[in-house]
């Protein structure tokens, strides 16, 4: 399906580092920090305390040699084994401080990580934004890379900075105050003008670095998912022979890659230069901090400076990465403001994830319709206009039509998926076990043991434990005719190291699906196409054992030998036109207006 494309109008922003860059990572800090006793706060307070120590210890080991000139001019032996003495332990202790620095660093790289893709995740899978962006959606590229990869970077980046940043104002300050006694104004002045100077051209140098970074990213999101694509339908490309164009289309996403790495090595190599250009300045000048105290003050603060100015590779990914979950937050903020605090068919509030266990409305009625107008989020003609009916419990209904007359596309605007053009649309009952439950067209299995994928998308098992649930899901397996599911895959509850769609054939993914209906046992089950993959036989089977647990069915399909089954056809006519009769032998009914539209 492709993706609906939403640019309201404005111009794609190249991302640079600006005052977006700032707003985007103060939000993603208090992410980070959300108080001063959290774990993350603690460990960054313990990081600045081991780097503070770390620094007096430099100082330290920085004198000591204009101490030897003294000791040696003196030919003080005594004196000097104490110098060396002291010289190791400093060392030692330098030593040891710094695997702590690195440790803690690590430390905070895990839980960083864990504290912003929990957080990412928790805004992603609230209501139907995770759909959203992955269907309707065309402004935000691989959401599920910046999820994973991304923002796995972005810690990884930070953490390595932490050390050498949080120390910084501390060593600046104190060590600028002792050149300035040592030297005069002239020296902290030179500094600060050698520190300007290389900010300016590190500003001139990262802005297309930034804006070139998350080009590759997108493109690496782009590429992955090509692999995942051929993965996931390798089966089916085989069947066509497509070998050869695949590895085509593969390889053409590689070398746009490819191009844009190469170009963001290019821009970079000046910013190295002048990185390697500073390093040696500071190599050079290291040999006179020898010569006495004074000489290794001013050689530190600028030592302090460079380590700022030879940041800035790393400072580029950060803003790129920053970009890049900052503006996936954005959208899906946006998302959630505009899906969750009001329904535009009905002009009230809805909660998306409410369903699930909240009821409303009449107990025998599921869906209310009210001169309902839909259509297309990719198309501006209406699917089906001013459709009213009321589907109440113990009337089936059958929705046929002709392929894109808007079956499908009616039961996404009954589950909120997509918004409603026009008129009133309303579901009256809860989510769930006791409610209502969708079948999609594509079966969907998620990963996890047979158990799980029973009892899906329940978190625990319902409605007992132990083993009357055993026997009650052994029974539906059984009933479905997916039993030697249970030899396959070693039992209820053991772990499978392949993929559920690699293993079972078409017919068996619509038959598991019937195992979870069975198990789960709602008042309405809607199924788009849930039988297309099985025999007529089967397909009388597994209906017949819905209306014996009492479900009242609401089927999309195309196969005369549904409506048996069902009281009420609604017949889809394209161009918004409609048409509703009852069955033959049909014995329900519905609260509707008659006719068509």
């Amino acid at each position: 399906m492709p993706r609906l494309e939403k640019t309201n109008g404005r111009e794609t922003k190249r991302p640079k580092l600006d005052w977006k860059f700032v707003q985007r990572f103060c939000s993603i800090q208090k992410i980070l920090f959300p108080s001063w006793t959290s774990q993350n706060a603690l460990m960054f307070a313990t990081l600045l305390c081991i780097t503070l120590t770390e620094q007096l210890i430099i100082y330290q080991v920085g004198v000591l040699p204009s101490q030897f000139y003294k000791v040696l001019a003196d030919k003080d032996y005594t004196g000097f084994k104490n110098l060396v003495g002291l010289a190791a332990v400093l060392i030692l202790l330098n030593s040891t401080l710094k695997s702590c620095d690195q440790y803690i660093c690590s430390q905070m790289y895990v839980s960083w990580r864990q504290t912003l893709t929990e957080s990412l995740h928790a805004a992603y899978f609230q209501g139907r934004v995770y759909y959203t962006l992955n269907v309707l959606r065309e402004d935000v590229d691989n959401p599920d890379q910046r999820i994973s990869q991304d923002a796995e970077r972005l810690c990884k980046q930070m953490s390595t900075m932490a050390s050498r940043l949080i120390v910084s104002p501390f060593t600046l300050t104190y060590y600028t105050y002792h050149c300035f006694h040592s030297t005069g104004w002239i020296g902290p002045v030179s500094i600060f003008g050698y520190f300007v100077i290389g900010t300016i051209a590190n500003k001139i140098l990262m802005g297309p670095i930034v804006a070139t970074l998350f080009e590759q990213e997108k493109l690496e999101g782009d590429f992955r998912f090509k692999h995942m694509q051929i993965r996931v339908n390798a089966e089916s490309a085989a069947f066509y022979r497509a070998g050869k164009v695949e590895h085509m289309r593969t390889d053409r996403r590689l070398q746009t890659l490819l191009y844009t790495q190469r170009s963001l090595m290019n821009k970079e190599l000046w910013l190295y230069s002048k990185t390697i250009l500073h390093t040696r300045t500071h190599v050079c000048l290291a040999v006179g901090a020898l010569i006495s105290k004074n000489a290794f003050v001013c050689i530190y603060l600028i030592n302090g400076f460079t380590q700022l100015i030879d940041l800035s590779t790393t400072l580029s990914d950060v803003a790129g990465y920053t970009h890049r979950i900052g503006e996936l937050r954005e959208v899906m903020d946006d998302i959630l403001r505009k899906q969750c605090d009001y329904d535009p068919a009905s002009g009230e509030g809805y909660n998306f994830d409410s369903d699930f266990n909240v009821h409303a409305g009449p107990a025998d009625i599921a869906f209310i319709l009210d001169r309902l107008s839909y259509k297309s989020p990719y198309s501006d003609q209406l699917l089906v206009q001013d459709l009213s009916l009321r589907i109440s419990q113990g009337t089936h209904l059958l929705v046929v039509g002709n392929t894109g007359t808007g079956k499908t596309s009616l039961l996404r605007v009954l589950n909120r998926l997509w918004e409603a053009d026009s008129g009133f649309v309303q579901m009256t009952t809860c989510f769930g076990p006791r409610g209502i439950l969708f079948l999609p067209q594509k079966p969907y299995l998620t990963d996890g043991t047979l158990r799980e994928q029973v009892i899906y998308p329940l978190k625990d098992i319902y409605p007992a434990s132990g083993s009357v649930d055993d026997e009650r899901i052994l029974q539906f397996l059984e009933l479905a005719g997916v039993s030697s599911l249970l030899k396959r895959t070693g039992g209820l509850d053991e772990k499978v190291d392949w993929n559920w769609y690699d293993v079972l054939s078409p017919g068996e993914m619509q038959r598991l699906c019937f195992a979870r209906l069975f198990y789960l046992q709602p008042k309405y089950a809607v199924l788009d196409e849930a039988t297309s993959a099985l025999t007529e036989e089967a397909e009388a089977q597994l209906y017949r054992a819905c209306k014996q647990f009492g479900m009242t069915l609401v089927s999309l399909g195309h196969r005369s030998s549904l409506e048996k089954y069902h009281d009420v056809q609604l017949k889809l006519c394209g161009e918004g036109r409609w048409e509703l009769a009852k069955l033959k032998g049909g014995s329900g009914s519905l609260n509707l207006r008659e006719g068509s539209m």
